[in-house]
């Protein structure tokens, strides 16, 4: 079943969402430092963290000291991202309409989700629920092509040409600047995640494309990606570049 308030790739996450659970990457330490420098994250500041899928950065927040609430609208993420993050508050809602009063929050995090918003109305909602000062972080996971196997894995899985939300290709600096913030800094910070044959797989199947595909498209793209690693030693690594910008709101 799907849920009108989410673009219809997304909604593809909640079959997936134990894949995406247990494949997905995290988060480096260093981008949650960037973090507690640039927006004042920790102990005493009340944060949400929009769209939190399965928890994955809501966890490194909440090991902060900060105060943390989830915000994400698909149902099976949420179930994952309650299992997984016991003890933080987590709520059904949108960007474009999030469930808290005006100037509630010192901090908004968005990771690895800001492109599926409608940006006007998400960035005008965004800027309604931070106090004055306020600070908002956008991060993205990115695999490092410039490893050849994971620049393969990209083409086997036709990453490029099936992907229908481009971060890559949008200049959030700017859009943040045109839109109520200022401060804006960005970072970015190379790291690696540890796989197996096993995790690979599961990565693969929670692509959203992917998830929303057939038993058969899914075995098809798996099997492929499998093919480029199968003579490597367990855990192999793969590579990440998580772009990271803050900015406050003005």
């Amino acid at each position: 079943m799907t849920d009108a308030r989410i673009p219809v790739p997304a909604n593809a996450f909640g079959p997936a969402a134990g894949d995406y659970e247990r494949a997905r990457p995290s988060y480096p330490s260093a981008a949650v430092e960037v973090l507690a420098r640039e927006l004042g994250l920790g102990p005493g500041s009340k944060v949400c963290d929009l769209a939190a899928g399965t928890g994955k950065l809501t966890r490194l927040l909440a090991a902060t000291g900060a105060d943390v609430i989830a915000v994400e609208p698909v149902p099976g993420m949420r179930e994952q991202l309650a299992a997984a993050v016991p003890g933080v508050d987590v709520l059904d809602g949108t960007a474009e309409a999030m469930p808290f009063g005006d100037g509630a929050l010192d901090v908004v995090t968005v990771a690895q989700a800001f492109h599926w918003f409608r940006f006007d109305e998400a960035l005008a909602e965004i800027n309604r629920v931070l106090r004055p000062g306020g600070g908002l972080a956008i991060l993205f996971n990115q695999r490092d092509e410039r490893t050849p196997w994971v620049a393969e894995m990209n083409e086997v899985i036709q990453w490029h040409s099936r992907t229908i939300a481009r971060y890559q290709a949008i200049d959030w600096s700017a859009l943040l600047s045109g839109a109520g913030f200022d401060s804006v800094t960005y970072e970015s910070i190379e790291w690696v995640q540890l796989m197996t044959q096993e995790l690979l797989a599961a990565r693969v199947r929670s692509v959203s494309y992917v998830a929303e595909g057939s038993p058969e498209e899914q075995a098809a793209y798996v099997e492929a990606t499998l093919a480029l690693v199968d003579q490597m030693d367990e855990p192999f690594e793969l590579p990440y570049v998580t772009h990271v910008w803050c900015a406050r709101r003005a």
